[in-house]
This record gives C-alpha cells, structure tokens and sequence, in this order.
C-alpha cells in the first residue's frame, strides 16, 4: 500500500494540485485581509477567523474538493491508463484507496494552510493598519479544532464526489455534482433540512445548535466514512472505466 501511495504522491507532484491546494486558502487570507483594511477599528481575533472558516466551510472547501477530485481522476482518464494500472499485480482497491487518502490528506494540508495564512493575513493587515489590529490573543486551538470538525464533516461530500469524478471519464458529470451542490449550499442556507444536504454539512459546524453540529457531523463523517469505503469498493470490481 505505502508503495501505491508512494506512486500517487509522485503523481500529483507533477500535476496542479499542489497549486490548487495553496490558491484556496490564500484567496481567502487576501479577502480577508482587503476586509480588514475597510475596517475603522480593531475587531476581535475571533470576527477574522471565524470570518475564514465560513468562506472556507461555505464555498471554498467544497469548490476544491470538486476540482481536486476532478484532477486526481483525469490524471487517470485522460491518458487511459486505468488498463495498465488495473492488469498491475497489485490489489485494485489499493489504487482507489491511495487515490481517496491523497485527495483526504490534501484537503487537510488545505485546512491547516487556510488557518495560518488567515493568521498571518490578520496579523499584516493590523501591521499596516494599527487601528485595525484585532484586540486579545488569537485562540488558533479553538479554530483548528473546528476545521478538524468541518473536516470530517466533509467526508461524505468528498466521498461522492471521487466516485463520480472517478466513475465518469468526462469531467462534467463531477464538475457539474460540485458547482449544483455548492450552489443550493450557498442559496439555502437558512434551510432546517440543510443539515442532511452533504454540501452543507461543513457549514453546519457553525451553527448555534448542538444537534445541528451532532447530526452533520455523524453523517458527514460517520456516514462518509462508509460511502468513501464503498466507493472504493465499488470502484475496484468494475471491469471498465
């Protein structure tokens, strides 16, 4: 498996991913530090991250997941190399899965980037504009915390989101999953019944209510958790792609 892994990190060292996974988090670091500057007094640390992680959990999160996953299955489809890697001596549920835990673990560098830079955003915005520089001392544990949570949230959208991507040579079908899920996401959000909506289950790590918190998170995750796998079994018995 490590060696599998090994091949699918070589692989996406040479495609845009690593571009893909540092743009997200530093649009966001940009607005938020443009936002900043329109300021006239200093807010507190946690307006600027939480600020961060509602873009992030809203749109940003599920638009990367949509073009990565995109981008890990046409490395695949465009060549038409499934053939060759699937009369490989290795056990095919180990490409799908190398593929998922990528595309998982890239996701997660994104999230810890996109609180650093958000930081760091903050921090040279106040620098060139004292009068906007946050009050208190940032809580960067509580904040790591919820991306974690929103995270795990997302395992369900991500889940879906590689099948489609992996199960349709054309890249329409998962772009066009992406952009419709982003959008009734961001259009609906004060919807009671977005908790069950895999889109919007990462935003509900923001919510007020701690069953709307318990509920996206044990579908995103737990639920997500068996549709990644089902996926990859799924994926694994096809005899085309």
């Amino acid at each position: 498996m490590l060696a599998v892994l090994s091949v699918e990190v070589r692989k996406l060292n040479r495609s845009l991913a690593a571009l893909l996974a540092i743009a997200a988090p530093t649009l966001i670091a940009i607005f938020l530090f443009f936002n900043l500057l329109r300021g006239k007094k200093a807010p507190p640390w946690e307006m600027g991250l939480q600020m961060s992680g509602v873009v992030w959990a809203f749109f940003m999160l599920p638009m990367s997941v949509t073009a990565l996953t995109a981008l890990v299955a046409q490395m695949e489809h465009a060549p038409r190399s499934w053939d060759h890697l699937r009369a490989l001596p290795v056990a095919r549920w180990k490409l799908y899965a190398a593929k998922a835990i990528c595309v998982v673990a890239l996701v997660a560098a994104m999230s810890v980037l996109n609180l650093l830079l958000s930081w760091g955003a903050v921090v040279l915005a106040g620098t060139i504009k004292p009068a906007v520089m946050p009050t208190g001392a940032p809580d960067l544990a509580k904040h790591a915390l919820l991306l974690v949570k929103v995270l795990a949230a997302a395992t369900l959208m991500i889940a879906i989101q590689l099948w489609t991507a992996l199960r349709f040579a054309s890249f329409v079908p998962a772009l066009a999953l992406g952009i419709g899920g982003t959008f009734f996401s961001v259009v609906a959000t004060s919807a009671k019944q977005g908790v069950f909506f895999p889109w919007q289950m990462p935003v509900n790590m923001l919510a007020r209510d701690a069953w709307r918190i318990e509920t996206a998170l044990a579908l995103g995750g737990g639920l997500g958790l068996i549709a990644l796998i089902a996926a990859i079994l799924h994926l694994s018995r096809r005899e085309v792609l």
